[in-house]
């Protein structure tokens, strides 16, 4: 049998060309023996060729026997089955595997052959970018990452994106290095892709993906990486220079931190603080504290990078305050009838609201006082605001007391009906005199009286009384200041009288009103009498 497959020619069926048969690597690879069986068939075998063209023969299956013979090669023991119809099984797919096979069929006076050539694919581990830089910069070519794939046959190809878009080749921006490694056992590719970038300000949150393209068995694929994104660092372009806590206006008193920030990334950490009217600069962090700010603080801030002092911000600080004199203030005791000028100075950054409150209620205008009243005497504030700084307001008080000696009133109101009398005695002064009466001659002091409320100075005490007899009744007022006193003639009951009119008193005096008044009329009723007769005797005497 031999020497007939070494010395026949070896003939192929008409038209029958070169087949290929794909299978993916650990599958199992099916080989049909592509000839028609002939009637007279002995054997079919199938061997495979070496690069160097010398057969390796695998399998043996006669016609007659029905049985199979497997030849001893080592890669394919105890992979190999051949069916009846010759067609040749290799389980397990290998890279090596890739060859090309021959199925044999031998007649007694011919050798049929049919090639078919085995192609094995692996598809490669999804690319992973690895290797990845903490960070990039901008204007500098920098490494971003590796793009590894492992395990393919053939080798992929691996491709850059950025945002989805393929990164090609660019001298100073973008640098590829493609390498790959055959592993000597499993004869798989690694696939490695190493990208450097020269990143711009643009690439913030962009990502970044790569991908593996192969071929399989049904044609070319592509297969993506996961994104990644980078951190970019940039140098600061400006500065700005914020006031906290954010509030429409500062006054005095309030605490506020400067605060200056970089757009770079990363933002700067230290900064030169400048405050009005000092050239050099604080060095501190990214803030500055000022406690307990004075109107003096008003003014331009600057702050700066410690290593590019031309790049400054600067902002305007207008410290609001609000000074307030009362003068008069505190508790101011006056005379009545007294002169007191009062003054409200109001000092602020800002015009400000006057109020004058008295007694919690608020008044229309300013207080004047040209000749002090009673009704004058109060509690008096002086409010001031600047409506636009929250919480600046200020306030001072003046405790008016206006003091005066007892002034005394007297009335008398006769009962229509003829039955009682009523006596009032109206008294003014402050302190709040006290009033006491009595009936002039007995000194005996009346009890049964009825006051009014103490108003402004001024109040009033009244007495009822049916007097049988003409009586007098004296009224005395006094306080801290002095002592007054007023009398008034009250007729008996039985005696018709009209309502007296008000008597003013004469200070430290006492007076008889009605006494006096009769007095007085008889002595100018004598006088006139005299006058008369004077008169009438003169006369006389000239006519005698």
């Amino acid at each position: 049998l031999f020497c007939i497959l070494t010395t026949v020619n070896l003939l192929l069926p008409h038209g029958l060309g070169l087949y290929t048969v794909s299978s993916t690597y650990g599958d199992t690879i099916i080989m049909p023996c592509r000839l028609d069986v002939p009637q007279n068939l002995m054997f079919g075998k199938w061997k495979y060729e070496k690069p160097d063209g010398s057969p390796v023969f695998i399998a043996f299956r006669s016609s007659t026997k029905k049985s199979v013979q497997y030849d001893d090669v080592p890669e394919y023991k105890d992979r190999l089955s051949l069916s009846e119809n010759y067609t040749l099984s290799i389980s397990n797919a290998r890279i090596s595997d890739e060859k090309r096979f021959v199925c044999m069929l031998v007649t007694e006076d011919n050798v049929f052959e049919a090639p078919t050539i085995v192609k094995v694919f692996k598809q490669p581990s999804k690319p992973e970018i690895v290797s990845k830089a903490p960070f990039l910069e901008t204007e500098q070519l920098k490494k971003l990452g590796d793009c590894i794939s492992k395990d393919s046959y053939p080798e992929g190809n691996i491709t850059w994106y950025r945002s989805g878009r393929v990164l090609q080749p660019l001298e100073g921006v973008v640098d590829i290095v493609f390498k790959k490694e055959m592993d000597p056992v499993t004869q798989l590719y690694t696939m490695t892709s190493s990208l450097e970038y020269k990143t711009t300000k643009a690439d913030i949150q962009m990502p970044f993906t790569c991908s593996v393209t192969y071929y399989g068995p049904s044609g070319q694929k592509t297969v993506y990486s996961e994104q990644a994104v980078f951190d970019i660092y940039y140098p600061t372009e400006q500065v700005t220079l914020q006031v906290l806590p954010p509030r429409s206006a500062i006054k005095e008193g309030d605490n506020i931190t400067l605060k200056c920030l970089g757009n770079g990334n990363p933002p700067p950490e230290e900064f030169f603080f400048y405050l009005p009217g000092q050239p050099e600069g604080i060095r501190s962090s990214n803030t500055y504290t000022l406690t307990d700010v004075r109107r003096n603080a008003t003014g331009d801030y600057r702050c700066s990078l410690t290593d590019k002092k031309s790049m400054i911000a600067s902002t305007t600080i207008t410290v609001h305050y609000l000074d307030l004199s009362l003068n008069p203030s505190g508790e101011v005791t006056k005379q009545i009838g007294d002169a007191l000028p009062v003054s409200c100075t109001i000092s602020a950054s800002r015009n400000a609201t006057v109020v004058w409150m008295k007694d919690n209620t608020r008044l229309k205008s300013s207080p004047s006082f040209s000749s002090l009243q009673y009704q004058d005497a109060g509690n008096y504030v002086c409010e001031t605001a600047l409506q636009e700084v929250e919480g600046l307001k200020k306030r001072e008080s003046l405790t008016l007391i206006v003091e005066g000696k007892p002034q005394i009133r007297m009335t008398k109101i006769i009962d229509p009906r003829g039955l009682s009398k009523t006596v009032i005695c109206h008294v003014e002064g402050f302190p709040k005199p006290a009033i006491q009466w009595t009936i002039t001659g007995s000194g005996s002091v009346i009890n049964q009286t009825e006051e009014s409320p103490y108003i402004n100075g001024k109040y009033y005490s009244k007495i009822i009384i049916s007097p049988e007899e003409n009586v007098t009744l004296t009224c005395t007022a006094e306080n801290q200041l002095e002592r007054t006193v007023n009398s008034l003639n009250v007729s008996a009951i039985s005696i018709p009288e009209h309502d007296e009119a008000d008597v003013i008193s004469d200070e430290n005096r006492e007076k008889v009103n009605d006494q006096a008044k009769l007095i007085v009329g008889i002595v100018v009723g004598l006088l006139l009498a005299a006058l008369v007769a004077g008169v009438v005797y003169w006369l006389y005497m000239k006519k005698s």
